[in-house]
């Protein structure tokens, strides 16, 4: 073998076994966000009983979309509903089955979140696998939640590449444990703060002595803003933020707790989540829709019962604090990492979008003094 030869087959190794190195995430570097402690896979999946599945399609060179599921428990939801509220932070969106929520405040299906065209196809897939379940043969009526945001900068948006299949396949694959971030799922084709966006997640766990409660969030990031990591103005030093750069969108933001609340202190968490994206520079443009879905797992709502009264035992009001203050750092570090996670993409005509400089933003934090 030549000297050449050889040169180029050393490089080869290098760029593979850098390529092969698992993604730090951003706590690994030293960042840290907010007092509360993590749980131990730092994902909404800490949430205990919550599932995750997502689907990634990108055939050839110009699709880069998918579909993503949160799933609260492993039984019925139709039949076992959950509590459930929506907060609207701006409402250019298409997110599908707020006002049953809003009205009824329970969740009858998984959650699902996708690309804006593809909602449709979503919903109808999430109403095929309700009326399919054991037990619900005499349904009549489907309330499905569906989320999105617009990944037509990467992604053939207008072929409408998602297929009710591709919707049935993320939750079939649903899980508990760790859950793929960056660019997975409907975190594919999106872009945040001018780099690559995509799917991220982060939970709080309350010590003992606040209820020992666990607020687990994922968010689908495709908004603009100022970017900021653990209140340092990266943005700025980057030179990539709004009214410099067009970075219009949105944000789709799921939070799970295990805490006992209510739909009225369910919508009151939510919009606590919306104070984490306020953390990252996010501002809510005009054109970008941004949904916070919260949901208790604590206890279920029967869909029909032999009683003329729900009874369970919620959380008092001044004992919500905490859970708001968790839902605002868990919102913070989960669209950070979908930010450390999301790897540079071409897609469709073309176009690429850079992931976010990880050591340039780690030296950017160390020099402020943010990482020791």
């Amino acid at each position: 073998m030549s000297i050449a030869q050889l040169l180029t087959l050393s490089l080869l190794i290098s760029i593979q076994a850098t390529l092969a190195q698992p993604i730090k995430r951003p706590r690994e570097y030293g960042i840290r966000f907010g007092v509360l402690k993590p749980g131990p896979l730092n994902a909404i999946t800490d949430v205990p009983g919550v599932r995750v599945g997502q689907t990634t399609i990108t055939p050839g060179q110009n699709v880069r979309t998918g579909v993503t599921a949160i799933l609260p428990h492993a039984g019925n939801q139709f039949q076992q509903k959950s509590p459930a509220a929506i907060y609207i932070g701006n409402g250019f969106g298409k997110l599908t089955g707020y006002s049953q929520v809003e009205e009824l405040g329970t969740l009858e299906t998984p959650i699902i979140l996708t690309n804006t065209l593809s909602v449709p196809t979503a919903a109808d897939a999430l109403i095929d696998y309700t009326l399919a379940q054991p037990g619900n043969e005499q349904v009549r009526s489907v309330n499905p939640v569906i989320g999105e945001t617009n990944d037509g900068f990467l992604n053939d948006i207008r072929g409408r590449h998602v297929t009710k299949q591709h919707v049935l396949e993320a939750i079939q694959r649903a899980k508990s444990g760790p859950v793929d971030e960056g660019n997975a799922g409907a975190g594919t084709g999106t872009v945040c703060f001018g780099f690559k966006g995509g799917i991220g997640t982060s939970s709080r766990k309350l010590p003992a002595s606040l209820g020992g409660y666990t607020v687990g969030v994922l968010v689908q990031t495709n908004f603009g803003g100022v970017l900021q990591i653990a209140g340092i103005p990266v943005g700025v030093e980057l030179g990539k933020f709004d009214f410099k750069e067009n970075l219009d969108g949105s944000c789709m933001m799921v939070v799970l707790t295990d805490a006992p609340l209510d739909a009225r202190n369910l919508k009151r968490l939510a919009k606590r989540a919306f104070m984490g994206l306020a953390h990252t520079g996010g501002i809510a443009s005009n054109g970008s829709g941004d949904y916070v879905i919260a949901v208790s797992t604590a206890y279920r709502i029967a869909h029909e019962s032999n009683s003329t009264l729900d009874s369970m035992n919620v959380l008092r009001n001044d004992t919500v604090s905490p859970l708001f203050m968790a839902a605002i750092e868990a919102t913070e570090e989960a669209i950070i990492n979908s930010l450390f996670a999301a790897q540079t993409t071409t897609g469709d005509r073309g176009h690429t979008v850079e992931q976010v400089p990880v050591e340039k933003v780690v030296d950017l934090l160390k020099k402020a003094g943010q990482i020791r």
